[in-house]
């Protein structure tokens, strides 16, 4: 138990250090709408995937800050449920890199590779779904308006960003430290200990998909100790196309992206991303 706890408190101090600082820079950015001026260097990539020229400031916000910023500029925007599809798959993949990145860092991995897979990857990954055919994809879109909260003053900004920073990370914590808890229960069982199963693999893996890395962070380092390189690799490569996939994904379909085929591309081209750079980290 004592272990236990002193290894929930480890992987929160990691969260704290890491999220609250980079959510209030988010919120300065977004607030200042800094991103607005560079946005034109994504407009190309927008008609290659087959999105208006004004996604690309969508494109970049996610990038840079965060899916809600992004969904914030996209929702005006007149798309169907393939470019919404597109774009769900595009940001999945490429968003929150900043804070991301430096989690991924915790893991090993280094910053040009995690901004170069996740980029490229990602444009790889969404164009790909350019060739589906358009009757695959199906709209759910809500009637609902998503709208980013506004700040009268850059003082109220920084108090609220706190605030909501704080919540956020007191969740997240929260929830790394019931999962530590659980998953230490779990090896500490007699035939977990007689197997030769890589739970910390498996389980790492279980995390990323379905909380994130944000959120699955503490985890990812905790176990991180318990992995080989080469394992921990492949981790690092599959969660980088495909984590979140729920909740990431269902942001999405409220304004018409398909479920399901956000989260086939997704995982496909994970397992065989992973797979292949994988194979090739090995042979060196």
């Amino acid at each position: 138990m004592k272990n236990t706890l002193k290894k929930a408190l480890q992987s929160s101090w990691i969260i704290i250090k890491l999220v609250i600082p980079i959510y209030i820079l988010a919120d300065i950015l977004y607030y200042y709408n800094t991103l607005s001026y560079v946005a034109f260097i994504i407009e190309p990539f927008t008609s290659i995937l087959g999105l208006p020229a004004e996604a690309s400031l969508a494109i970049i916000s996610g990038m840079f800050l965060n899916l809600y910023a992004a969904v914030a500029f996209a929702a005006p925007l007149d798309m169907d449920a393939q470019q919404w599809s597109i774009l769900a798959i595009f940001l999945g993949v490429c968003h929150s890199l900043i804070i991301e990145s430096m989690i991924l860092k915790k893991l090993g991995v280094s910053n040009i590779y995690s901004y170069s897979l996740r980029f490229f990857g990602g444009l790889i990954i969404a164009y790909s779904a350019t060739f589906l055919p358009s009757s695959l994809f199906s709209s759910n879109a809500q009637t609902q308006i998503f709208e980013k909260e506004t700040y009268s003053s850059i003082g109220e900004l920084l108090i609220n960003s706190f605030l909501n920073a704080s919540v956020l990370t007191v969740k997240i914590i929260l929830l790394i430290s019931a999962l530590i808890f659980i998953m230490d229960y779990i090896k500490n069982m007699n035939f977990i200990k007689n197997s030769t199963k890589n739970i910390s693999k498996s389980f790492s893996i279980i995390v990323g998909i379905f909380l994130g890395i944000t959120y699955g962070a503490g985890i990812l380092v905790n176990e991180a100790n318990n992995l080989k390189k080469s394992d921990l690799f492949f981790i690092a490569t599959f969660l980088m196309i495909c984590h979140a996939i729920i909740e990431d994904t269902l942001l999405f379909v409220l304004f018409g992206a398909d479920f399901t085929v956000v989260v086939v591309v997704r995982t496909l081209w994970a397992i065989l991303l992973a797979y292949l750079f994988t194979k090739i980290y090995k042979e060196k």
